[in-house]
């Protein structure tokens, strides 16, 4: 994606940025040949903002050429919108306060440039401004109320007007900027687009290992995509890609989906997209969605303060307890007496006000169906923890039996019932990467849950699809990112 940096004098900008061309505000809005380039990401420097101004209407013009600006209009009115500044205020209070403690002074300004200060103790805080204003030069005030600190105001900083001993230190932040490896290239033609692959490497029990996360990289490669692994600390940066794979364990209550509903809300095209994690990551939703839909389920029920007493002579003993929330075989029990039962529902429901129960159907294994716009791409048994009744023994003593073996079945082999049963749940999500938890015991096939953001890792689930199965997730990405464009 070209990368144009608009200014308000091209001439003040003596500085060498590969792959990245600059112009005029002016040359922008009237020279044909920028109105005319497809898939451009526009940075928009201009000295002036204001309403009307030639800054403001690069910007709006950006948007309406399906260009990606940076800032956009949306945060051009933010910046001049007082309830906008008070909210974040509020959202940073914890981080602003932490700052200026120490400071005797009533006021304080905060010159940010791409995201930096000259004092590096305030890097955090100007990273956040920049990551909520998106604009490349700012000052922010802020005054001390006689309680605490708070955000007076924040200004854009015309490039005219920024000091003369702060420049060297603006060009060394735009180079950095500007120069991350994404917009660089061995080779003669430039990457088509910028895929960011969300990572945790303190993750014990990722959906992807560095193996698998490598063929991902090859594989965008070869699609002429350029990936970048970023990890929760780049969020401010997210608006620099054209697409967003989230590849650590998604819940909604975590920055993995901020992650996701900021993706979505610039217009990028995401895996895993808000709404499938806001459906697939609470098990009272899926349960009450299978059912309406008559998809064959474990007998379930929904428990609360007022029926939990009730529960045992519908389910039977034991039964399986739930969180809504939980993942990996975490945050699910197993009752196995009246006394068990109702000390591990109280303590369930002391975290959340309702929880899942389901009869206990004991298998040597689930299957696990992997399903990506609406097609089946693995389908694999995951067989029990050695001596455990679940995937996952998460207390075992034994690094090689916290989980149990596995088998990964060519797709012509699977059972019609449980290739069928899975493409008719994930149907009723989305078009989106699922894994579809099914038991199959004798003739009958149920859904235990439809997870989003399934495992894919080396030597398990590409088995039998090979380096194809990472060629069909980042595939689908990059449709995804044309279909956005093409709007």
């Amino acid at each position: 994606m070209k990368k144009i940096l608009v200014v308000g004098n091209p001439a003040m900008w003596d500085i060498d940025i590969p792959e990245c061309v600059v112009i005029s505000s002016k040359d922008y809005l009237i020279n044909s040949t920028w109105a005319s380039e497809k898939n451009a990401r526009v940075f928009n420097m201009a000295n002036d903002y204001s309403y009307q101004s030639k800054g403001y209407y690069v910007s709006l013009m950006a948007e309406a050429r399906g260009h990606k600006p940076i800032p956009n209009v949306k945060n051009i009115q933010d910046i001049k919108a007082s309830e906008i500044v008070k909210s974040v205020s509020d959202e940073l209070d914890d981080l602003i306060q932490k700052n200026f403690k120490s400071i005797k002074s009533k006021e304080f300004v905060l010159s940010i440039y791409f995201g930096k200060n000259l004092a590096k103790q305030y890097d955090k805080l100007s990273r956040e401004l920049h990551r909520l204003f998106r604009t490349p030069f700012m000052r922010a005030k802020f005054a001390f109320n006689g309680k605490k600190w708070v955000i007076q105001g924040v200004k854009t900083i015309p490039f005219k007007d920024i000091p003369d001993i702060h420049r060297e230190f603006v060009w060394a932040s735009a180079k950095d900027f500007f120069t991350k490896t994404r917009y660089e290239s061995q080779k003669e033609t430039p990457y088509q687009f910028d895929l960011a692959i969300l990572v945790n490497h303190d993750e014990k029990a990722p959906p992807s290992d560095k193996k698998a996360l490598q063929k991902f990289q090859e594989a965008a490669e070869k699609l002429n995509m350029y990936v970048e692994f970023i990890t929760k600390d780049d969020y401010s940066r997210l608006v620099e890609f054209d697409a967003l794979f989230i590849r650590e364990t998604t819940s909604v209550n975590h920055y993995t989906y901020k992650f996701a509903r900021r993706a979505q809300s610039e217009g990028m095209a995401v895996i895993d997209d808000p709404d499938s994690i806001l459906k697939c990551a609470n098990k009272v939703y899926l349960a009450e969605l299978l059912s309406l839909n008559k998809i064959k389920t474990p007998k379930t029920i929904i428990v609360h303060q007022d029926n939990k007493n009730e529960v045992i002579a519908e389910l039977g003993l034991p039964c399986v307890l739930k969180l809504p929330d939980s993942s990996f075989s975490q945050g699910v029990l197993k009752a196995k007496t009246a006394e068990d039962y109702a000390e591990k529902i109280a303590g369930l429901l002391q975290e959340s006000d309702l929880v899942i129960a389901q009869e206990w159907m004991p298998s040597d294994y689930d299957w696990r169906i992997g399903v990506l716009e609406n097609k089946v791409i693995y389908a694999c048994k995951y067989f029990m923890a050695k001596d455990h009744w679940q995937i996952y023994n998460w207390d075992s003593k034994k690094k090689g039996e916290i989980s149990g073996n596995f088998a990964t079945l060519p797709l012509h082999e699977v059972p019609k019932q449980v290739v069928e049963a899975a493409l008719k749940a994930t149907a009723l999500i989305g078009d989106g990467l699922y894994g579809v938890d099914i038991k199959e015991i004798g003739d009958k096939v149920v859904i235990i849950e439809i997870n989003d953001n399934p495992n894919i890792d080396s030597g398990v689930e590409d088995l039998e699809a090979g380096n194809e199965i990472y060629t069909w997730v980042i595939a689908s990405l990059k449709r995804r990112i044309q279909e956005q464009l093409n709007k």
